[in-house]
């Protein structure tokens, strides 16, 4: 009936650029629901913390600090495990947490110092990248990984990071495993396919002419991936090994935002409108 039920107050989150703070880019991170929790994490330039409200009246239920700087990421939750875990991207602090009561599973620092890209779970690892700065990792963590599990220099692997790429990394574009490939693309256009399990890179190739940015991120449906730029074309590429571009779709106005895929529709948010785009019956 559109009653409110509650609302929390959670303070000032300052989100500016700690480098830079007058680049006020304000705060981006989604909350999560997961069964009875709202999920929630605020990295900001003082008392950067992730919680989890109670979905019923927003009290805390748990509230656990954190030594990162402003990031820009939506947590994922993994639950298939014993342990529910939440998932965060950062630059000081990439990090999991049990969901039930926000204890530290395991951390790991360095990557990116502007992270956006939110964490992606997918053969039995989640995959996490970030940029801006010297570097742009691509990082895959095995789901069972516990403690300091950071990266000696020059070390790219070790017991709970199975594989990672310190230089191919994604500013704000969050990657997505379809099969047996991960699909990463940048802010110009370049997009890279990873055998997920091993690491390996298959291609690299770029969207577009170069003169387009991309901001969404892709989404993957009946065997193919769709990257939404920036000028309004969207870019078909078929899923596999090898890179095919199968169309190019002009939507005729900026978008910005990601597609969502439900029930055999494609759903765009372009700068006026909201396309929605199914098969004729």
């Amino acid at each position: 009936d559109g009653k409110l039920l509650w609302k929390r107050d959670l303070g000032v989150l300052d989100s500016a650029y700690y480098v830079v703070p007058d680049a006020q880019w304000e705060f981006a991170s989604s909350p999560v629901i997961f069964k009875d929790l709202v999920l929630i994490q605020c990295d900001v330039l003082n008392g950067s913390f992730v919680a989890a409200l109670n979905i019923k009246d927003g009290t805390d239920l748990w509230r656990t600090l954190r030594t990162d700087v402003p990031t820009w990421g939506t947590p994922t939750v993994y639950a298939d495990g014993a342990t529910p875990q939440m998932i965060v991207n950062g630059y000081k602090h990439v990090g999991s947490y049990d969901v039930r009561t926000g204890k530290e599973l395991w951390r790991l620092k360095g990557g990116g110092d502007i992270p956006v890209p939110t964490p992606v779970v997918a053969h039995d690892m989640v995959f996490i990248t970030n940029a801006h700065g010297p570097l742009a990792p691509i990082l895959a963590i095995r789901l069972n990984a516990t403690g300091d599990i950071s990266l000696a220099p020059n070390e790219t692997s070790n017991q709970f990071v199975a594989w990672s790429n310190p230089r191919d990394g994604a500013y704000m574009i969050t990657p997505v495993v379809y099969g047996d490939y991960l699909y990463n693309a940048k802010n110009n256009g370049v997009m890279s396919c990873y055998d997920a399990k091993s690491g390996t890179k298959l291609y690299q190739e770029r969207l577009g002419a170069g003169t387009s940015g991309f901001s969404a991120s892709p989404v993957a449906g009946d065997g193919k991936i769709y990257f939404a730029g920036e000028d309004g074309d969207v870019y078909v590429v078929k899923a596999g090994p090898k890179f095919e571009l199968l169309a190019k779709n002009t939507m005729g106005e900026v978008c910005m935002a990601s597609p969502a895929i439900s029930e055999g529709v494609l759903y765009f948010r372009t700068q006026s409108h909201v396309v929605a785009i199914a098969a004729t019956k």
